[in-house]
C-alpha cells in the first residue's frame, strides 16, 4: 500500500504585539497576518498586561515596544521571560542609540527593530528570532560597530562607560535618581547602580566632587 505524501503546513509563527498605541499594533497586525507563515494572536498595550495575554497565547515572538507607560518595554521583559521562557522578544523602537539595543540584549532581547523599518524588514526579524537567529535592523550595525570602537578608546583613558558618563552629567546638573530614570527609560534601582559605580570607579565621596569632575572633564558648562 502506498502512503500518501504529508501536506500540511508547517506551523505558523504566533505574534504578540505589545505597543500602547492601538494604531501601531492594528498596522502590525495587518502586515504580519498577511504572511502564510506568521499569525498573530494577541495584543497588550503594557508591559503588565502582556504578561497576562503570553500567558494565554503562549506566543513563539513577542513584538515588544519601549517606551510605554509604566513599565518600558526593557524593564517588563524579565517577568514576560520568566512567563514564557520559551518565547523570543523582538524589540521594536524608535530609538536608534546603540545603548538601548545593548539594553534589550542584556535584558533577553532576541532582536532590535526600528518602528521606521519596512514592511518586509519587520517580517524579517520575526522570522529571524523565531528560528533562534539574533537580529539588529541593519541602519543600527554600523552605529554599534562605531559605539563599540568608540568605548574602547575611550575606556583606555576613562573609566566610565557612555551610560555611566551620561548619568554623572545628568546627576552633576542636580537630577535625583527618579528624575534621571524617567529621562533614561531605565528603572530608579540601575539608576542608583549607576551612581554607586561612577562614585567607586572615581574615588568621589560627595555630590560636590562629582560635579567638579563632570567640570573639570567637559561634560556640563561652567
Amino acid at each position: 500500500m502506498t502512503r500518501r505524501a504529508s501536506t500540511s503546513k508547517p506551523k505558523a509563527i504566533r505574534v504578540l504585539i505589545v505597543d500602547d498605541h492601538a494604531v501601531v499594533r492594528s498596522g502590525l497586525r495587518r502586515v504580519l497576518d498577511a504572511e502564510d507563515d506568521i499569525v498573530t494572536v494577541g495584543e497588550a498595550a503594557n508591559a503588565e498586561r502582556a504578561v497576562f495575554e503570553a500567558l494565554e497565547h503562549k506566543p513563539d515572538v513577542v513584538l515588544l515596544d519601549v517606551v510605554m507607560p509604566g513599565k518600558s518595554g526593557i524593564e517588563g521583559m524579565p517577568a514576560l521571560l520568566q512567563a514564557v521562557p520559551a518565547a523570543k522578544v523582538l524589540v521594536l523602537s524608535m530609538q536608534d542609540d546603540p545603548h538601548y539595543v545593548r539594553e534589550a540584549f542584556e535584558a533577553g532581547a532576541m532582536g532590535y527593530v526600528l518602528k521606521e523599518a519596512a514592511d518586509t524588514d519587520v517580517v524579517e526579524a520575526v522570522r529571524a528570532v523565531a528560528g533562534g537567529s539574533r537580529y539588529v535592523h541593519p541602519a543600527l550595525g554600523a552605529k554599534l560597530v562605531a559605539a563599540e570602537t568608540e568605548e574602547r578608546k575611550r575606556a583606555e583613558s576613562d573609566p566610565l562607560s557612555e551610560r555611566e558618563r551620561e548619568v554623572l552629567r545628568l546627576l552633576a546638573l542636580g537630577h535625583t535618581n527618579q528624575e534621571i530614570a524617567a529621562l533614561l527609560y531605565i528603572s530608579v534601582r540601575t539608576a542608583e547602580t549607576h551612581r554607586a559605580h561612577i562614585m567607586q570607579k572615581l574615588s568621589l565621596s560627595s555630590r560636590a566632587e562629582l560635579v567638579r569632575y563632570a567640570l573639570d572633564h567637559g561634560l556640563i558648562d561652567r
